[in-house]
């Protein structure tokens, strides 16, 4: 605030002076901004401009009544209880072979057989045969005597589906109704792989005569 006074009537420095008080507008402009920054201006302009005899509080820092639900507020103490029973997970077998349309003489009468293809004769040898297939046993085959193609009448002849594990593919089987075996390979030995040195090698067990 800024204080200025006048003479009234009189050069005298005892005569009374008459006094108002103006505010200095780019000062004050300059506090509000200090106060918003500072991030105390909504507190202070609260404080200063409230009427009632209330002291001012933090809206942050008062505790509100926790939102509930309706349903749990009106439910009765049995649906309550009820609610608060534990429970227990029951393993129950799938089978959707009643509602997958699959013809029931396809159900019952057939049998799959699980299995790894084997290695392949081609240039590719073990190259993606590292899963788990099943096929269906063979039925009602005939030979097209115009053109010497073999025929079928079995829709789930040419059906083969891939697994990555034995387990998947069981589950599967169990799951459609279809009985099932596994029809594991033979391991055979892991051979001994020879470099080319071996066959200049002075040893009994591997030199090759040339007599």
């Amino acid at each position: 605030l800024i204080r200025t006074c006048h003479l009234v009537g009189s050069k005298n420095p005892s005569t009374p002076r008459r006094c108002s008080d103006s505010v200095n507008l780019p000062k004050m402009s300059l506090f509000l901004r200090s106060l918003a920054r500072s991030g105390a201006a909504t507190q202070w302009m609260r404080a200063s401009l409230s009427t009632s005899s209330i002291v001012y509080k933090d809206p942050k820092a008062q505790k509100e009544a926790p939102m509930l639900d309706a349903s749990v507020i009106l439910a009765d103490e049995q649906e309550r209880a009820r609610d608060h029973l534990p429970t227990i997970t029951v393993p129950v077998k799938v089978d959707i072979s009643p509602i997958s349309g699959v013809p029931e003489e396809h159900v019952k009468e057939r049998r799959v057989r699980i299995f790894m293809p084997a290695k392949n004769a081609m240039q590719s040898g073990t190259d993606n045969i590292q899963h788990w297939s099943i096929e269906f046993d063979n039925r009602e085959r005939w030979e097209n005597p115009l053109m010497g193609w073999s025929s079928t009448g079995d829709p789930l002849s040419n059906m083969t589906v891939d697994f990555s594990t034995a387990d998947e593919a069981i589950a599967h089987c169990e799951k459609n109704g279809w009985r099932w075996f596994v029809d594991k390979a033979e391991v055979t030995k892991k051979q001994r792989v020879k470099n080319y040195g071996i066959n200049f090698s002075w040893n009994k067990r591997t030199r090759v005569s040339t007599k």
